[in-house]
């Protein structure tokens, strides 16, 4: 099977639900920006504090034509991998690439989460009552590279295990019948 690209905003549920698609899939999931932090040997954090965005990005394109080339694989890629150079473009041609969706304020509540919050560079930093605008206003910068995903899909209810499951099921038979 080719792979299967998740991509959205942070907070849209890429791991969440990517873990419980590739169990549900007997399928391997590989986080990118995991990826990228285990051939670098450091955090996003600090790739971008020691080498920049710009270098942070060409690392990410290297790793994206990486796992493209792969078969049998879920892909949760970072929130702005679809945003940059010819990534949609890449992941498109290479398998089937899934846009999760839900509302600004779910991200927004799933963000403001202690052990979230503390993992985001972004938004660690601002105070609860900036982080709902910051969502909107980047995802609607967002919105016509996210759109260019063969499809969407509703990543709403995966607040709790079971909830994770059903729709990782769901998901898994919808990419089942594009097969």
């Amino acid at each position: 099977m080719k792979p299967v690209f998740l991509i959205g905003y942070m907070g849209c549920g890429k791991t969440t639900l990517g873990e419980a698609l590739a169990r549900c899939m007997k399928l391997r999931y590989v986080d990118l920006d995991e990826y990228i932090e285990g051939q670098q040997g450091m955090t996003v954090v600090e790739i971008f504090d020691k080498m920049g965005e710009n270098r942070f990005r060409e690392l990410e394109v290297e790793a994206l034509s990486e796992v493209a080339a792969m078969t049998d694989i879920i892909v949760g890629c970072g929130g702005g991998t679809p945003c940059h150079g010819d990534n949609m473009a890449l992941m498109n041609r290479a398998g089937t690439t899934v846009w999760l969706t839900t509302s600004p304020e779910r991200i927004t509540a799933r963000l403001l989460l202690p052990e979230q919050k503390c993992k985001r560079p972004k938004i660690n930093t601002l105070p609860p009552e900036q982080v709902l605008p910051l969502v909107c206003q980047e995802l609607q910068a967002r919105t016509p590279y996210y759109s260019l995903a063969q499809l969407q899909f509703d990543s709403t209810d995966i607040e709790t295990g079971p909830a994770t499951a059903r729709t990782a099921l769901r998901l898994a038979s919808l990419l089942r019948s594009l097969c």
